[in-house]
């Protein structure tokens, strides 16, 4: 038997988030399995089960997208060390050490956050807005009448009655929670109290959320969030002022179980209780970020008395703990598409104030969710007197086209590979992931930038500069920069295809099995990695900026247009891609540089608004209705469209304005390489 069928008759471990592979001897502890690989999972004890660095969560059940089954026994039985470690500090529900747990047969690990050594930079931070200030909670000062014996009322309704007279809010309700705090509060403040007030858009009735003896002077606090596929982002906002006080973002740890959201679906589909997981998943994630935002502001949690959410319909039922199966089907179907108001505790959000209010926006369609909502509501394509493409750069993008006339929507699976996944050096947003790129025309050397530091890497002070992270790998930024930048050097022809070093001039490009590779770092004469770009990523990212661009080409044909005015990149990662990079790979259609500009993380920005603002909320419940949906799953053209775009920058369609700036070499490279190039030559 060779050493190759033996491998792969091995176990198969695929770790998550960073998409890592490979097969292992059973016995092999899950730490080593990850160092082999390269999986960013921290250990400083040696492996002695003291440290509790290197905590992992391993996932059970069908993963179709991973093509593995794992069954209860793929890791080895819970040992004395880490019955031990609990004991001594405790581990989350379904951890494991790495340095304990061994290998037993195919499995799919998640390297949680606080276990990795470079952690993801998650860069969903808020975007500058001023926006005008109607929270839909409130803070008032009441000073309530003292019990009579002669007229017998409840503290409750002197209450009520106090803030309909000093402040002309009818009717507040109070939770059974409150009114054991009430009568203490009231006599404490010598029946003087502040109270925050839940009062939105809707008739439903004023609802008290919490009390305060005297006049409470410590603010009231809500949380925009951004629930992702891939990250989970929290703006913490003062409802006085409207002033971003603390964010935060995290990894969402459904990712291990699957990294798009069909992936997540299909896992729900298959594996019974797969939903429910999820749904923990995700409520523990925003319970965790909550509690880390509150303690980077220094303020109570309990001060947080409104959240809004945004996210895409996966993400909507996965949060609401409905089954998601019926989007993975056509006519994909949601539970419901409106706006909710709900008790945060329906969440089970524990992390904030007990009796706090969440506000879902609506979603458009089966495949275009609150979070594309948010988007409109934050940059208004329907007020622009302009045709404005906005395109919201995700594992699912979402995209809006529009003017004053009519505004369309449709979602686009592009896949992880924009986030660094499916990448054979790809990784997340990390210090000392390669983010910028570079490459001589002439001599085909790169230069490189990283996470971390504001250096290239042929700057003086750059290896000094990053002896700490070192270089890593290569981010979603990164690698669209690298691919752009192939073709511009002539290292890489218009229908993706990499040339050998004969063609190419380079020995940078070197063979690769049957293809080749640009190696773009060596660090393995100081013990670091060869990070190349293989025919295998140059691949995935022509998929994925292939399903991008189709779905904008479908939107203009429903349009009737063939150019748009502008465009703007929103998202956390479309606030990091170089326009003119996008524009050369052929991401998004043609348009002046001038005119491409980025918005942030727009569903963030939307969230916000909602949050600090009633009359937007119904604004939004009302623009919803007037946005026109384009289904991509059922479109036969965006096939066509999607082939067509394959090429970079495109196969049909043209790009006169980004000829004005870059002239693409006219190469064209055999799919064998040189040796094989020779040989049809010769025949």
């Amino acid at each position: 038997m060779t050493d190759d069928v033996r491998r792969d008759q091995d176990p198969l471990v695929v770790f998550t988030p960073s998409g890592r592979r490979g097969h292992f001897p059973a016995g092999t502890p899950v730490l080593t399995a990850a160092r082999q690989l390269g999986v960013d999972l921290d250990s400083v004890c040696g492996g002695r089960g003291i440290c509790s660095k290197c905590q992992v969560t391993p996932s059970y059940g069908d993963f179709p997208k991973h093509g593995v089954s794992v069954g209860p026994d793929a890791l080895s039985d819970w040992n004395a060390v880490e019955q031990r470690y609990q004991e001594k500090r405790g581990l989350k529900p379904g951890r494991r050490l790495g340095c304990q747990a061994v290998i037993r047969g195919d499995v799919v690990i998640d390297v949680p956050p606080e276990s990795q050594v470079h952690r993801q930079v998650v860069r969903k931070a808020a975007s500058e807005r001023v926006i005008a200030m109607d929270p839909a909670t409130r803070l008032y000062l009441v000073s309530v009448d003292a019990p009579d014996m002669h007229e017998p009322s409840g503290d409750l309704e002197r209450l009520q009655a106090a803030l309909e007279a000093q402040w002309g809010v009818k009717g507040a309700r109070a939770d059974l929670s409150l009114l054991g705090r009430l009568q203490g509060a009231l006599r404490k403040g010598d029946w003087q109290v502040s109270v925050a007030v839940f009062d939105d858009h809707t008739p439903d009735p004023p609802r008290i959320i919490e009390i305060w003896p005297g006049l409470h002077e410590g603010g009231l606090f809500g949380l925009a969030i951004d629930l992702g596929s891939t990250t989970i982002a929290a703006n913490l906002t003062d409802l006085d002022g409207g002033a971003v006080v603390a964010s935060a973002g995290v990894m969402n740890p459904q990712i291990r179980f699957g990294e798009d959201l069909m992936s997540r679906v299909s896992y729900a589909m298959m594996n019974p209780g797969g939903a429910a997981e999820m749904t923990a998943a995700v409520r523990g994630a925003l319970n965790d970020l909550a509690g880390a935002i509150a303690g980077e502001a220094g303020i109570d949690p309990a001060l947080i008395v409104e959240a809004v959410l945004v996210c895409n319909p996966v993400m909507h039922h996965l949060a609401l703990g409905i089954d998601p199966v019926e989007l993975g089907q056509a006519p994909f179907a949601l539970a419901m598409s409106g706006a909710l108001a709900l008790p945060a505790a329906q969440l089970e959000l524990s992390a904030v104030n007990p009796r706090a209010r969440v506000y879902i926006l609506p979603c458009i369609a089966g495949h275009v969710g609150a979070d594309a909502a948010a988007v409109a509501l934050s940059e208004e394509p329907g007020k622009s007197d302009d045709l404005v493409l906005i395109v919201d750069v995700g594992t699912n993008a979402e995209l809006l086209l529009g003017d004053r006339s009519r505004v369309l929507a449709c979602s686009s699976p592009t896949g992880p590979a924009f986030e660094g996944a499916q990448i054979s050096s790809g990784q997340r947003a990390a210090p000392g992931a390669i983010e910028r790129v570079q490459i001589d025309p002439l001599t085909k050397a790169p230069r490189v930038q990283v996470i971390g530091c504001d250096l290239w890497s042929d700057d003086p002070g750059f290896a000094a500069a990053t002896a700490t992270t070192g270089i890593t790998g290569i981010c979603g930024s990164g690698i669209i920069e690298a691919v752009a930048e192939m073709r511009m050097a002539g290292l890489l022809d218009a229908g993706g295809l990499i040339g050998g070093p004969d063609q190419t001039g380079t020995p940078r490009c070197e063979p690769d099995g049957r293809t080749h590779a640009y190696l773009l770092h060596d660090g393995s004469a100081e013990g670091g990695p060869r990070i190349t770009v293989t025919q295998g990523d140059i691949r995935a990212i022509q998929l994925a900026k292939s399903a991008l661009y189709a779905g904008a080409r479908l939107l203009m044909d429903e349009m009737g247009v063939d150019r748009v005015d502008r465009v703007v990149l929103a998202g956390a990662f479309g606030a990091h891609i170089s326009p003119r990079h996008a524009m050369v790979l052929g991401m998004i259609p043609d348009a002046p540089l001038d005119k491409v500009t980025s918005a942030g993380n727009a569903a963030g920005t939307g969230a916000r608004i909602a949050l600090c603002n009633r009359a937007a909320r119904a604004e939004i419940e009302a623009t919803v209705h007037r946005i026109t949906k384009v289904e991509t799953a059922i479109e036969p053209r965006f096939q066509e469209h999607f082939v067509n775009a394959n090429a970079i920058p495109h196969a049909v369609d043209g790009f006169p304005e980004l000829s004005k700036l870059v002239t693409l070499p006219d190469v064209r490279f055999n799919t064998g390489g040189d040796r094989e190039g020779r040989r049809r030559r010769r025949r």
